[in-house]
């Protein structure tokens, strides 16, 4: 009988990334602290709202927003002290307490915790100008670049953490961030600039020489942007008003995100997104976002496979996935492969879910995808498929770079107790003739409401046991 979950694998993960979890000396630093406050500036907050009678879903609308300012206290030269001070000291716990501290981009070091109290709020400023947010090596949409910072950032730290009760609140919303995306309101649109990167991306530009500024970049930063860092922890923490992604470490490892609360619904709003990273767990979250609620990733393009490194050995359990259209997915910006992913006792509960698992690719972003082991998992809703596979995503096949996927392993993946997804397709898998999807196991699994329960293209080796859609057997 075929495996159906590689245990060996699986309790590697589990051990690796609790043995390197981030441990931090019995040692605060509190930003209110007076120290502190000769660091403490008054700025100019400069924010979007809108004229009345606007409609925030109308993408081409071209009426300008109002501008409006407030004055507001800027933490982040106390927040650039206090990590460092921390860092200098062999490390501990930066602490913000109850209230709201304004701050431009947040950047940790290694060994520092920075732990949110209870009814703290750190509220990012939304000038998007470089003092605020400086430029940094960073990715965007699977291309390097050097672009507005992250919010929280950290580059080839080690032992880094983000925990707590509190709240980062990222201040984007219809008007402040998001009209980039389609250039509405009368600003710029991110489409110039995002063409000119991917550009660079396919002309293999040197990575220094693809500097976005402020005085040109429309491309919004993610919220937590680690990148090359390894033993990091991200725990209890809400995150909310996202401009871009959520969590999105990159080639990074030994990665805990456990028990967040994701609550962001504008464009783009991934929750939580590992590129070309290893050894991650995600687990007991609440994921409620506009977009994807875990995306796996590695690199678009020629980026991806200069940088040659899988997204690989990654746990996702326990969550609960309660607004988004995507579940899980793996891609589209998969060109650096996925390898190694487990997905169990998850509840996909959005009601705007299209695919509660995806993988999406195609021959212009190649890719190896394998050994994806999902469990247990129940269901409320998929418009779209249950379980989607394609490699006819975007560009469809009118690439250079075949992709692969194979090692599919589906068990106990069942509708909730409403008893209708009201699902177009249960199974969908679209491969090219030349790739055929290999080795598809489905077991112990049941969906109703779905009109049509198995599409398949191009599937080499897919087996059923015990498989039930609208109550019939598929064989």
């Amino acid at each position: 009988m075929q495996k159906y979950w590689n245990d060996e694998l699986y309790a590697q993960i589990e051990e690796k990334v609790k043995v390197n979890m981030p441990k931090f000396k019995d040692r605060d630093y509190v930003i209110t602290d007076k120290k502190y406050n000769d660091l403490i500036r008054r700025v100019t907050e400069k924010y979007y709202t809108a004229p009345a009678g606007i409609d925030i879903n109308d993408k081409k609308c071209s009426t300008p927003l109002i501008e409006n300012s407030q004055l507001v206290d800027d933490y982040s030269k106390v927040f650039e002290a206090a990590i460092n001070e921390c860092s200098e000291n062999g490390g501990g716990r930066v602490i913000v307490p109850a209230g709201v501290y304004y701050t431009g981009a947040i950047r940790l070091r290694s060994n520092v915790n920075l732990h949110i109290e209870k009814d703290g709020i750190i509220k990012f400023i939304r000038n998007k100008t470089n003092e605020f947010y400086p430029l940094v090596n960073t990715w965007w949409e699977g291309a390097e670049c050097y672009n507005f910072s992250p919010f929280i950032y950290a580059y080839e730290e080690n032992n880094i953490a983000i925990t707590g009760e509190g709240t980062i609140d990222g201040q984007a919303d219809y008007f402040n961030w998001m009209p980039w995306k389609y250039g509405r309101f009368g600003q710029e649109s991110q489409k110039k600039v995002r063409s000119m990167l991917f550009k660079w991306v396919e002309e293999n530009i040197p990575v220094e020489n693809r500097v976005l500024d402020d005085s040109i970049s429309t491309l919004r930063p993610s919220f937590v942007g680690p990148t090359k860092c390894k033993n990091i922890l991200i725990e209890g923490i809400r995150v909310i008003n996202s401009p871009m992604w959520e969590i999105h470490p990159v080639l990074s490892e030994n990665i805990l995100v456990r028990a967040l609360h994701i609550q962001t619904h504008y464009n783009n709003n991934d929750g939580i997104d590992p590129e070309f990273c290893k050894d991650v767990i995600i687990e007991d979250c609440i994921i409620d976002t506009g977009d994807d609620c875990i995306a796996i990733k590695s690199g678009r393009n020629n980026d991806g496979r200069r940088i040659g490194r899988p997204s690989e050995n990654i746990i996702i359990r326990n969550n609960i996935f309660k607004d988004g259209h995507g579940g899980i997915t793996l891609g589209s910006e998969i060109s650096g492969s996925v390898k190694n992913v487990f997905a169990e006792n998850n509840l996909f509960d959005s009601p705007n879910l299209d695919y509660p698992f995806r993988i999406k690719t195609n021959s212009v972003r190649g890719g190896v995808i394998e050994n994806v082991y999902l469990r247990n998992c129940t269901v409320n809703k998929a418009r779209l498929a249950v379980v989607h596979a394609t490699m006819n995503y975007e560009e469809g096949d009118s690439g250079n770079f075949t992709p692969v996927i194979r090692n599919i392993f589906i068990a106990g993946f069942r509708t909730s107790d409403e008893n209708n997804i009201e699902a177009r397709y249960g199974f969908f898998f679209d491969a090219y003739e030349r790739a055929p999807i290999q080795n598809v196991y489905l077991k112990d699994c049941e969906f109703n409401g779905v009109q049509e329960p198995v599409i398949m293209k191009n599937v080499h080796n897919i087996k059923f046991k015990n498989v039930r859609i609208n109550d019939k057997i598929i064989k």
